[in-house]
């Protein structure tokens, strides 16, 4: 069945629960009016997965991999980007079998606009004599394929683990879009994609540095490690419950568009400024070697909730450099914008902290000029203008030292964090919480917990990791 609901983003999960096993092959994935598709399928007859395109009139198996799946088992097809992954569920969580990207993109680019507007999620089954035909329209009741944001109170936004529906999926049965199911299919979810990991965690807050809580939830932005590497990956929204830290939830899922091409550009930061929300993010969306930068635009307060599409456009760093992961402060009435630097991204990728200003009473788009930047550090990223002790300071993150590195506002360093340093290049967000006994100091961050990385490859890793200081003076 090809369903009336299309994705807003080339970033999206379709999953089958299949109880019986005949051999009729299991179809997931999107398909076009006009029989174009991408799918993920499962043939128990030849015991293989596949992940199979058609476009203009002519289907491709462009992977394949030999498997048992004994039902009941669920079957998923996932789109980062243009990579596919087809993955499964035997009752202990989900697992990618199989994932290319450059076997799809040599035919397709999901990635533009009027490409992906073509596309509905689709589901169903077909005779195995029928290889190239579009998916069948299955016969039983199944639950409604949304692209909507869930708003319930459930937390679908998993760290550490997948989550195929992020804030897409519906699990309410009936109503609305409904279809005949095969009897060995008994259910369908499809969605925008959540996420294998969560990395590059900024805290929204205000020109000043105050972090934006409402109802008691600390909000911010972080990475959607997806299946793949950099441009696998998307923005979202999520609040932490100050309460109970363990709660965390996914508010929005952020996505950019330029040139054409709707993108998953990722590790940035949101300020509210009065009834406005600046956005600077990092052009990690196309991967452009040489040309990775900083990219901005103004909203409303509602990106902080649902689905969205932002056009943007580059930030002119004083820069001649790749640039990342910006940082935006107002203090005394200039704007400072961290941002790391990087010379080459070469075999081994060469970056380090460089802060920018504008004149007083300048708005943050500039003219920025450089106030300095520290080129004797190679792998130091994720800078963050943070006050400690009534000092403003930029703090930065060093693989090669495994130290979280402090400068004051001439980039003069000042000393380091006191804390854990984990694996990969966690980023040091420091947060103040009020609370009845006294403030509390958080620092948020990320570690390198792999997810399927012998089959998607690097870029699936990060789990959330929360460390609490020790309280602090009054």
């Amino acid at each position: 069945m090809v369903t009336s609901e299309q994705p807003a983003a080339p970033f999206l999960g379709v999953e089958v629960r299949v109880d019986t096993t005949d051999a009729a092959v299991v179809l997931a994935g999107i398909a076009s009016p006009d029989g174009d598709h991408a799918l993920a399928t499962y043939d128990p007859a030849r015991q293989r997965v596949t992940i199979e395109i058609r476009v203009s009139g002519r289907t491709r198996v462009v992977a394949v991999r030999g498997i048992t799946l004994t039902a009941p088992f669920g079957l998923a097809f996932v789109l980062c980007e243009n990579q596919i992954t087809a993955l499964a569920d035997r009752g202990n969580g989900w697992q990618p079998l199989v994932s290319t990207r450059k076997n799809v993109a040599a035919f397709i680019d999901f990635r533009q606009s009027d490409v992906l507007r073509r596309f509905s999620y689709a589901y169903g089954t077909r005779s195995t004599d029928a290889s190239a035909a579009a998916p069948s329209t299955p016969p039983n009741a199944v639950r409604r394929i949304l692209s909507q944001l869930k708003r319930s109170g459930r937390r679908d936004s998993q760290v550490g683990s997948l989550s195929l529906d992020g804030l897409g999926g519906s699990d309410a049965p009936g109503g609305g879009d409904t279809a005949r199911a095969p009897a060995q299919v008994t259910s369908v979810r499809a969605g925008l994609f959540g996420m294998t990991g969560v990395r590059d965690l900024h805290v929204i807050q205000s020109p000043d540095g105050t972090p934006y809580i409402r109802d008691g939830k600390l909000y911010m932005t972080m990475t959607c490690a997806g299946l793949g590497f950099f441009q696998q990956a998307h923005w979202g929204v999520f609040t932490l419950d100050l309460d109970d830290l363990t709660r965390l939830e996914q508010v929005a899922q952020l996505y950019f568009t330029r040139d054409g091409l709707v993108l998953g550009d990722h590790a940035g930061q949101i300020i509210i400024d009065g009834d406005r929300c600046i956005v600077a993010v990092s052009s990690w969306g196309d991967f452009a070697i040489g040309n990775i930068h900083v990219r901005h635009t103004v909203a409303g307060l509602e990106v902080l909730s649902g689905v969205h599409v932002l056009a943007t456009e580059r930030l002119e760093l004083p820069t001649r450099f790749g640039a990342w992961d910006p940082a935006l402060g107002r203090i005394d009435e200039r704007w400072y914008v961290g941002f790391v630097e990087s010379p080459s991204q070469d075999k081994r990728f060469d970056f380090h902290p460089a802060l920018a200003a504008t004149a007083p009473g300048e708005d943050y788009v500039g003219p920025l000029e450089l106030v300095g930047a520290d080129d004797s550090l190679h792998q130091c990223e994720g800078p963050i203008l943070t006050e400690i002790d009534g000092h403003w300071r930029l703090a930065a993150s060093d693989s090669d030292l495994r130290e979280y590195l402090l400068y004051d506002l001439t980039m003069r360093r000042v000393g380091t964090l006191d804390a854990p340093y984990l694996t990969n290049i966690p980023h040091p967000q420091l947060v103040t919480i009020d609370r009845a006994d006294g403030p509390y100091q958080l620092m948020l961050t990320f570690d390198g917990t792999p997810y399927g990385e012998a089959v998607v490859g690097y870029g699936g890793h990060g789990d959330l990791v929360i460390m609490e200081g020790l309280p602090l003076p009054q």
